[in-house]
């Protein structure tokens, strides 16, 4: 097949001198046996892959991992010990000495940031390779002035794409990518594995509250609190058998927040101590993090901690909306602005701001209606996503069976 202009200018480009990010000396051996390479450009989706991979190697061990990733900060990824770097530069020796270093069989690349040179030669070694959550946004190649947009005939060496929308597929087909190379999915989440609960102590739980509304500020933190206790003192008024459990994120702060729920002046149950809640209890108050399984399928709603405080980034919301919790949350959650976006509009989670509003959101959402159309809804976004997932390992599956099939 001739190759487009566009990339032809741009491998012309390419054909420069050296500049390997890492020294080639450093990289490990080889391992034997298949090799799957998994790229991507930001370091979410990079915890997603990381998800991918874990659920695969429950089912099979017979292949190996090489990551890389575009975002600066993904060398501090944990991996379960594998180390992340980056790719290559997209000049021609580079890319040529990694490849025939890692030689490797499939490649899953995730995302709009394209590498046309890296493509384009890791096209030439037959590998399989499969590009997920295309987007509808632009494409991207590292910036260089007046070098050619080889975005589609890039992306034309894949053997299949999978959008993460009808808006996304259509701006691969105004690219000129044929319809036999694109399926449409949902966005690629990570891969939840729900925390566990011990079934007994949720029956006692159950039976213990008899029915009572319980919401739940999950991995809080201590600069919270004060704001939680207040927003429950206050949603209590209207609803006067309405019980908070709180889990710390810090262990640590148990007791400053103790003291501080006894200052607010609300009747306490700590669970660290043995305290069950009784009929009065008007906070049960955890010790860590340990049962957070058992709170998050007591609680219908929930308000995620480390939302409030500037700085501190939030949490991921995925396992709250997997375990069929209704989702409050602060707004300073940066680190996951993506997966509250996708919840939100879902209609599965709600951004407050302070103590007023954080009360009156708990005041609303506490009826068992409201709470159970959001769970609902967040449930939908958490299972989309795994369908997605199911797609990729399929392909990875089937192209492992095919190689092992090979003489």
């Amino acid at each position: 097949m001739r190759r487009p202009f566009s990339l032809t200018a741009y491998l012309a480009l390419a054909r420069g001198p050296d500049r390997l990010i890492v020294d080639a000396a450093a990289w490990p051996a080889r391992p034997e046996g298949p090799l799957l390479w998994l790229h991507c450009d930001t370091r979410m989706r990079l915890e997603t892959l990381a998800t991918l991979t874990k659920r695969l190697h429950t089912q099979r061990d017979d292949f190996s991992l090489l990551l890389t990733c575009d975002a600066a900060e993904a060398d501090s990824f944990d991996m379960s010990g594998l180390p992340v770097g980056p790719p290559p530069s997209e000049s021609l020796s580079d890319i040529q000495r990694f490849l025939q270093h890692w030689c490797p069989d499939i490649l899953i690349w995730a995302g709009n940031g394209l590498r046309p040179a890296l493509i384009h030669e890791t096209a030439n070694t037959k590998t399989h390779m499969l590009l997920v959550d295309a987007a509808d946004a632009p494409w991207r190649q590292p910036s260089k002035r007046f070098v050619p947009d080889a975005s589609a005939a890039a992306l034309n060496l894949f053997h299949s794409i999978i959008a993460q929308d009808a808006a996304a597929a259509q701006r691969l087909r105004r690219l000129g990518i044929p319809d036999s190379k694109i399926e449409v999915a949902s966005v690629l989440e990570p891969e939840i594995f729900p925390l566990t609960s011990h079934d007994g102590l949720h029956e006692e739980m159950t039976d213990l509250l008899a029915g009572r509304p319980v919401w739940l500020a999950a991995d809080i933190l201590l600069g919270e609190a004060d704001a939680v206790l207040r927003a429950h003192r206050r949603a209590a008024r209207l609803a006067h058998r309405l019980l908070l459990i709180i889990s710390p994120q810090n262990p640590q702060d148990e007791a400053a927040m103790a003291a501080l729920c006894e200052e607010v002046g609300l009747r306490l149950a700590r669970w660290e101590q043995g305290d069950m809640p009784d009929e009065n209890t008007q906070v049960l108050l955890a010790g860590d993090d340990s049962e957070l399984g058992l709170w998050y399928r007591l609680a219908p709603l929930c308000f995620l901690g480390g939302s409030l405080t500037p700085g501190a980034g939030g949490q991921s919301p995925m396992m709250a909306a997997a375990l069929g919790s209704a989702i409050l949350y602060g707004p300073n959650v940066g680190k996951h602005l993506d997966a509250y976006s996708r919840l939100v509009s879902a209609g599965a989670a709600r951004i407050v701001k302070d103590m007023e509003t954080l009360s009156a959101a708990v005041s609303q959402l506490i009826a068992p209606d409201r709470a159970a159309a959001m769970a609902h809804a967040g449930w939908n976004v958490v299972s989309s996503g795994a369908e997605t997932a199911d797609l990729v390992l399929t392909q990875v599956d089937e192209w492992l069976d095919a190689m092992e099939a090979q003489p």
